[in-house]
């Protein structure tokens, strides 16, 4: 199903694309579909040639690398879409990280180096990335990342990405905060298990996003099409009075403790 909103005219910037099945290329998708200009941020060489792939039938799209954690690599990065575009309308954050090793043992041995390289690539970078976005959004703008519910509850072997994501909604909230006077909104979408390269990686995953299918209300998982929906109308301004949320698009997995007639449900 199409979505007939209309951002031509409109700039955006979605940093953290690593391939096809990434929800930030979801995101893409659909901001490409209303006509918005996009630019891209890619994390490491390797990861090009993917996203020259993914971007090449959309004219005006354009591509950089930027480690979003090297100050270096940022100020370039915004100076390229200050040259590009003039102005920034839109910034997604589809950027996350942490060490296998954090996610593989008990959360009390998380060491300090991976509790900082998750906290920081996780959460700090979109605080970066507000903070050098600003200057480029002098009529406001939207602002959005994507976190996972993690974040509340306890998700066997997500350890400290649980923290992290917690990190990544209380700054959202500080961000919509100081930058409200400017009119630019900052909200995070918690999506559902979603079958990414990322979250695939994270042991037991499968196990995981069956159960989600299983318990959620809608009985299956979401999809990244409608985490691309819901990014879409944050993005746009069918959403100018909403700024510092958590939304959840999860097909109502959020809601429910165990399904009835799962087989969670039965003793």
């Amino acid at each position: 199903m199409s979505i007939t909103l209309d951002l031509s005219g409109k700039t955006a910037l979605v940093m953290g694309v690593a391939n096809s099945r990434s929800l930030g290329w979801a995101i893409a998708q659909q901001l490409l579909a209303a006509g918005c200009r996009v630019g891209f941020s890619y994390q490491g060489e390797r990861l090009r040639g993917e996203l020259e792939k993914l971007t090449a039938p959309h004219p005006g799209t354009w591509i950089q690398q930027a480690d979003a954690t090297s100050e270096d690599d940022m100020t370039a990065l915004f100076e390229r879409v200050s040259t590009e575009f003039g102005t920034l309308d839109v910034l997604v954050h589809s950027i996350a990280f942490a060490p296998r090793t954090a996610m593989e043992g008990r959360f009390l041995h998380t060491t300090a180096d991976d509790w900082n390289t998750a906290l920081n690539v996780s959460a700090y970078t979109l605080v970066s990335a507000a903070r050098h976005a600003e200057p480029l959004m002098p009529n406001g703008g939207s602002i959005i990342s994507l976190t996972y519910h993690a974040s509340r509850q306890v998700v066997p072997k997500y350890n400290v990405m649980g923290v992290a994501k917690a990190a990544l909604e209380a700054a959202t909230r500080y961000l919509a905060a100081d930058l409200g006077d400017r009119e630019i909104r900052v909200n995070t979408i918690s999506a559902g298990p979603m079958r990414t390269i990322a979250a695939r990686s994270i042991p037991g995953f499968g196990g995981l996003y069956d159960k989600g299918a299983r318990n959620a209300a809608f009985g299956r998982n979401a999809t990244p099409e409608e985490v691309g929906k819901l990014a879409l109308f944050l993005l746009s301004d069918l959403s100018t009075g909403v700024t510092g949320q958590t939304i959840y698009v999860d097909a109502g997995l959020s809601i429910m403790t165990v399904k009835e007639g799962s087989p969670e449900s039965k003793d």
